[in-house]
Order: structure tokens, then C-alpha cells, then sequence
């Protein structure tokens, strides 16, 4: 028998979990968050936040103490055999945040763990989940604590966050389908640089020679990081490189024989493999994955701790909605087929990403000739830096996207899209989109034209108003065509999710449609 019972048992005290935490008590639920580590990891470990990121830490309510502890990523300089070949800015538009963030992930698992103690949690530390039973209703987690204490928590749901070899995971018994990757290993190590090229704190460097890609990226309290991808001639080679391994390959790679290391105070030096795998399915029953539990890569690109936090933002409203008995327990299904989708993106792109793999000879001769043209190009700037964000991720495929006969051309916003945070008009005044929209609850659009709305603003409140769930209606007109994802199109309802993706797009007025979507997903009040 459970000593007690909650809501939620989080395994691991990672950002994905300590973000899905967050997520969970803002919608009120009763979270205990088990590290067998005990205390935070003292480790840097992944340095860059992407836009999309830093909207979804918005939406957890720590967004600005992340500014405050991060450097402003601005520019990116690219180096083909030491030669120059082109540069680009990091900003996107459609954003409050245009631009990507270096950070440590010592600091934001620090950030994370101060945000979920102002929401009355705490982690429990040195309690190792050692065993795991599932039920219909819930599930038990024997939990191992200092001087091998064993308690049994009981609980409704349990989500794995603890990587790869994940009890959750193997409790579930679904496959943890992939490979390990062959013949790449990545060294990197945290040091200020005497070399050639000017330090500034808002510029990454990519240097390519062949076979090797070196990342310089800045970061908070100075230096760099440098992190390179190269062969593995040698996989029974584990140790950390040290500092002569590291500036001789910083010498070759940037063509500076000259360039001195000097390793920043905590140091940090390592050596890694990878495996590229995602689970089979991320929900069975009451237990769910989540983070490295449920997919991990090579770190190229650096989209492990991003694509964390999008499956965190994803799972906790679903997973609160079920609880509270708003939606129907389908609603919670599909959290496990989107962020196998988007893993599966991740995945796809990274293996594409010729900037970061190492490159062959016939890659650098390639990019030697053609990297100053394409570098030059502004619809290719446009293009990568909107890749590099995050924002454009949709689930278009996900059975919780419904498009009915919405207005817009090719470019229009379609149900599974992000919305773009642009300006638009409300109550006679001009706001930005996203200030609208809450993670607290779904947003129903009514994007107006030249033509009167057949329905009134009262009238789509009280179709949702049959839901338990949290809503809110709004009537805006388009300030401009606007960026992002593509125009707001005119003429159409938009029914937001709580993360800010489209649910449902239909002409206004198609109210039949509106109630069939919240039929099939949500549960009318008796």
C-alpha cells in the first residue's frame, strides 16, 4: 500500500522535468518531483535556449529571470579552411523573442528549481525511483531515499524525466527504437581564447576544416564554448580531452597556430557518443515519457534540452485537462503522436545539418564556392533563421488539428500552426497577438474583416461556455499581414490552445463546426 498519494510523480529533476512541474502546478495539480541526484547537477551541459524556448518559459512565468542571467545570441560568423565566407544575424520576427539565448544549463536548472519552489514544490533530492506499478487508476513508485529508506508513493499519473535508461520507459515496455551513431563524437571544452578573431559576447563562430566542425559560442562570465563534432577513429577513447587536445584542434580548425586556451573556473571539459532514438509510444496508461525518456540525438543544433521543454509545454495542459476532468482521456493520446512527430523532425534535420556535421572534402569545396552567395542571400538568412528558431514547428498532422473551409491563401495560418505573436487590433486598440493568448486556457479568435460577422462575440462565448474548460473569445482585426508563420487570415475563427498552436480553423459563423470540434474533445457541464 501507498504511503500517500498525488497527482503527479515526476521522475527527474532535469529541465524537462522541473518544467513540466511548473507547468502542472499552474494548473493547480499536486506534483512530487523524485532526482536521485542530491542536488542539481553541477555540470554546463547544453548552452543555447531557441526562440520558441524562451516563449515557452513566458508561458511558465521565468522568462525574464532567463534574460537576465543569459547572453543575447546576435550574429553568426562562418569560416570555410580559414577563410571567411559569410555572416548572418540570429532575429526573427513574429516573437517577443527574437533572438536565441546562451545559457548554461547549470543556470537553468538553478532557474527552474527557484520558479517551482514559488509554486510551493520542492524536489525531492537523493530519492532514487527504484520500482514502478500501473493500474487503471494510477500507479505506485517505490522510491529509494537516504540510508536506502524504501516509501511507496501512490499516485494518478507518473512521467519519466530521467533519461536514457529510464525506469518509466522500461515499465512500460515500449521499445526505445534507433541506433547508436557511428563514427562521430563530439570534445568541447569551457575557456577564454587568445587567438585572431575579435571576442565579441553576442557572435558564435562556426569554423569547417575537413572532417571537423568547431562551434565557438559565448557565454555568461566569459570565454567561449567550444564544441566540436569530428570523426571517432577511436571509440574506446572516453576520457574528457584536455587542454592540449582541445587547442590544437581549435589551432587547426580556425587556422591560428598561435590560439591559446585558458580553461574557465568551473571547468568543463568532455568527451560524448550518441544514439538517435525515440520511444515506441510516450503514454501507456497512467504513466507517460518525457525528455531524453522519450527521444535523444546527437546534440547537433543543440535541440535536446529545446525539444525537452516543447514536449513539457505540450503534456502538462493536456495531462491537467484529463485530470480535472475538462477533456476526454483521447485529448491526453495526443501528447505522445505530436512530440514523436516533432522528434522525428528534430531528428531528420539534424542528420541534414551540413553547418554543424563534419563536413567531407567535396562539403568545404562546395561551401568555399557557394557559401559566400548563400550567405548573401536573404531569403536563405530568412529561411535558417526560422529553422534555428523553433517557431515554424506545427502539428498539422496531429488528430488535434481540425481545418475547416478557413480563409488565406497559401501563406495563411492553418490548425496546427503557431501563432504568431503580431500586432492586431482589439477592443479599438492596437495589441500584440500573444498578449491575448494564455497557457492558463484555450483562446477562440475571431479574426474580423470588411465583412460583418454573422456571429456575435456573446454568441461564441456561449458555446464555450457549455465546456468546463478555460476559455476566453476575443474579436480582433489584422494591425497588418504580419510574419511568423503567415498572415492572419480574415473571416476566420481560430480556436488556440493553451501552448499557442491552432486546435480548430473554420470560416467565421461556422458554429456547427466550433461545437463539433469541443464535442469530440471536451465535456459538456451537467
Amino acid at each position: 500500500m501507498s504511503d500517500f498519494c498525488r497527482d503527479v510523480v515526476v521522475v527527474g529533476a532535469g529541465p524537462t522535468g522541473l518544467a513540466l512541474a511548473i507547468a502542472l502546478r499552474q494548473y493547480g495539480l499536486d506534483v512530487v518531483v523524485l532526482e536521485k541526484e542530491p542536488s542539481t547537477k553541477r555540470e554546463v551541459r547544453a548552452s543555447v535556449l531557441w526562440q520558441r524556448a524562451l516563449e515557452i518559459l513566458r508561458d511558465l512565468g521565468c522568462a525574464d529571470r532567463f534574460l537576465d542571467q543569459g547572453l543575447t545570441l546576435r550574429r553568426a560568423e562562418v569560416y570555410v579552411r580559414g577563410r571567411r565566407v559569410g555572416g548572418h544575424e540570429t532575429g526573427v520576427s513574429g516573437t517577443a523573442f527574437p533572438q536565441p539565448l546562451a545559457i548554461e544549463q547549470i543556470a537553468i536548472e538553478s532557474l527552474l528549481v527557484e520558479r517551482l519552489g514559488e509554486l510551493g514544490t520542492e524536489v525531492r533530492w537523493d530519492a532514487e525511483a527504484v520500482a514502478l506499478r500501473m493500474g487503471t487508476g494510477g500507479a505506485e513508485v517505490d522510491v529509494r531515499g537516504p540510508g536506502d529508506r524504501v516509501q511507496t508513493i501512490g499516485c494518478r499519473w507518473v512521467v519519466g524525466c530521467e533519461g536514457a535508461h529510464s525506469l518509466v520507459r522500461k515499465t512500460m515496455d515500449v521499445p526505445f527504437e534507433g541506433e547508436r551513431r557511428i563514427d562521430l563524437q563530439a570534445v568541447q571544452i569551457n575557456a577564454k581564447a587568445d587567438w585572431k578573431f575579435d571576442c565579441a559576447d553576442d557572435t558564435t563562430y562556426f569554423f569547417l576544416e575537413r572532417r571537423v566542425c568547431l562551434i565557438a559560442s559565448p557565454r555568461p562570465g566569459g570565454g567561449y564554448r567550444f564544441f566540436s563534432f569530428l570523426d571517432d577513429p577511436d571509440p574506446q577513447r572516453v576520457a574528457p580531452p584536455d587542454v592540449g587536445e582541445m587547442r590544437e584542434l581549435v589551432a587547426g580548425a580556425t587556422h591560428d597556430p598561435d590560439a591559446r586556451l585558458v580553461p574557465t573556473v568551473p571547468p568543463w571539459y568532455n568527451r560524448a557518443r550518441f544514439h538517435d532514438r525515440i520511444a515506441g509510444s510516450l503514454r501507456r496508461g497512467p504513466a507517460m515519457l518525457a525528455g531524453d525518456s522519450a527521444h535523444m540525438w546527437a546534440p547537433i543544433g543543440g535541440r535536446g534540452l529545446n525539444t525537452g521543454l516543447r514536449g513539457a509545454h505540450n503534456l502538462a495542459w493536456k495531462l491537467a485537462a484529463v485530470h480535472h476532468g475538462w477533456a476526454a482521456d483521447t485529448l491526453l493520446d495526443t501528447y505522445s503522436g505530436e512530440q514523436r512527430h516533432t522528434a522525428y523532425e528534430v531528428m531528420r534535420q539534424m542528420r541534414r545539418n551540413v553547418m554543424e556535421l563534419p563536413p567531407s572534402v567535396l562539403t568545404l569545396a562546395a561551401m568555399r564556392v557557394l557559401g559566400p552567395a548563400l550567405l548573401a542571400s536573404d531569403r536563405i538568412h530568412r529561411r535558417g533563421r526560422s529553422i534555428l528558431s523553433e517557431l515554424p514547428r506545427h502539428h498539422r498532422e496531429s488528430e488535434l488539428s481540425t481545418d475547416g473551409s478557413g480563409r488565406g491563401g497559401r501563406r495563411a495560418l492553418r490548425a496546427g500552426d503557431r501563432l504568431p505573436d503580431v500586432p492586431v487590433t482589439q477592443g479599438g486598440r492596437e495589441r500584440r497577438l500573444h498578449d491575448l493568448l494564455s497557457y492558463g486556457r484555450w483562446t477562440l479568435l475571431e479574426i474580423a474583416d470588411r465583412t460583418p460577422s454573422p456571429g456575435t462575440t456573446e454568441e461564441l462565448r456561449r458555446a464555450v461556455g457549455r465546456f468546463p474548460v478555460p476559455a476566453e473569445v476575443f474579436r480582433v482585426q489584422r494591425a497588418h499581414s504580419g510574419g511568423g508563420n503567415g498572415p492572419l487570415p480574415g473571416g476566420t475563427l481560430l480556436l488556440a490552445r493553451p501552448d499557442g498552436h491552432i486546435g480548430l480553423r473554420v470560416r467565421t459563423g461556422d458554429h456547427q463546426a466550433l461545437d463539433a470540434y469541443l464535442d469530440r474533445w471536451f465535456v459538456r457541464k451537467s
